[in-house]
């Protein structure tokens, strides 16, 4: 049988370990266990960023620095486990954004691509290849790899929402690519609603023919999604695990909205509470509606209870068993790496104690 742990080190080896060093060589044997893991192994933790605890921050931010000389005025929602590395799971970034009345964030593109989840305010607008949109809360935005996106509001109040990044992935690739806009705001070349117009109804422009992965609609207005949800609620039993859960979809092709980074939304009934689940994905979470409690739980660790409520974020890792229990009606919007995961043939989950 196999070793499950590094050979031990006799002096001859340890000799020829050092011999084989100034030739940049190493032995397999000694890192294998590591390299190769019976079982997913991540650094990532459970956490819960309570918004009341961190928006007096994010508005202090706003009185430091401006949006135009921030580029983005943001607060890295940063996970434990990777203390200084700017990541919330081992993949993805989030971050809370704030625009402050009569502020515009200047355009720019990156080959990173972003999600924008509406937290706090109504009536800001996000611009992405010529189009605008206003955003309210709950609304789920999509700025996709390369596209020139700029930020503003015109409103009386403040906006926040989440930003999600697939940058971890686009690093691991080395493919990072960015340039700034020719101008703070890009010039407007449709009409607000376009693209909803054209693609978001279960109908598609005739001779269209997609150019990139990434949905044509960039807003899916939480007012849809909450309507889908309720008719849910209606017709049928929740899943155990899940409660009413839906996925955000590109009309085109029935895939992911956005070819790196899986976006779901679920209603958790009142009173709802889950049976054990995980899966390879690390998910982050935002309550949108509701209160309730997520416990999560890992091999030598015991349980972690991640308590949320509105406008709550929280991060569930990879390949760890967690249960949701609403008090009330919840509802929850998450994302995660699924996507990647599912196009290498590597994504896998457990259902139960299994």
């Amino acid at each position: 049988m196999a070793s499950e742990s590094a050979p031990a080190r006799t002096p001859e080896r340890q000799a020829f370990y050092e011999r084989i060093a100034p030739f940049h060589l190493a032995p397999l044997w000694e890192k294998l266990h590591s390299l190769v893991t019976a079982e997913p192994r991540s650094p990532c933790v459970p956490f819960v960023w309570h918004y009341r605890d961190v928006r007096p921050h994010l508005m202090l931010a706003g009185g430091l620095i401006t949006a135009m000389e921030a580029t983005r005025r943001v607060l890295i929602l940063e996970n434990p486990g990777f203390a200084g590395e700017a990541q919330i799971t081992g993949s993805l970034f989030a971050g809370l954004q704030l625009i402050l009345p009569g502020e515009v964030a200047p355009a720019h593109r990156h080959t990173q691509s972003a999600l924008r989840f509406v937290i706090e305010g109504s009536g800001a607008y996000t611009a992405v290849d010529g189009e605008r949109t206003v955003m309210e809360p709950g609304d789920f935005v999509i700025t996709p790899s390369w596209t020139w996106h700029d930020h503003g509001n015109d409103t009386s109040e403040p906006m926040v929402w989440l930003d999600g990044l697939d940058i971890q992935i686009v690093k691991l690739l080395n493919a990072s690519f960015a340039e700034p806009g020719p101008d703070d705001m890009q010039q407007i070349s449709r009409p607000e609603g376009d693209s909803y117009a054209r693609f978001g109804h279960n109908l598609l422009p005739v001779d269209w023919k997609p150019e990139v992965k990434t949905s044509p609609v960039f807003n899916y207005p939480y007012a849809r999604s909450r309507e889908a949800l309720d008719a849910l609620g209606r017709n049928g039993d929740p899943d155990p695990y899940h409660g009413h859960k839906l996925r955000y979809v590109n009309p085109a092709t029935g895939e992911s909205a956005m070819p790196t980074i899986g976006t779901f939304i679920q209603l958790l009934p009142k009173g709802f509470s889950g049976q054990p689940y995980r899966a390879t994905d690390g998910a982050v979470y935002v309550c949108v509606e509701g209160e309730g409690e997520t416990t999560v739980s890992a091999p030598g660790v015991g349980a972690t209870i991640l308590r949320w409520g509105p406008r709550d974020i929280f991060v569930v890792p990879g390949w760890t068993s967690h249960t949701h229990h609403a008090d009330g009606e919840a509802v929850l919007f998450s994302f995660s790496d699924r996507p990647v995961q599912q196009k290498l043939g590597l994504w896998r989950e457990a259902r139960g104690n299994g």
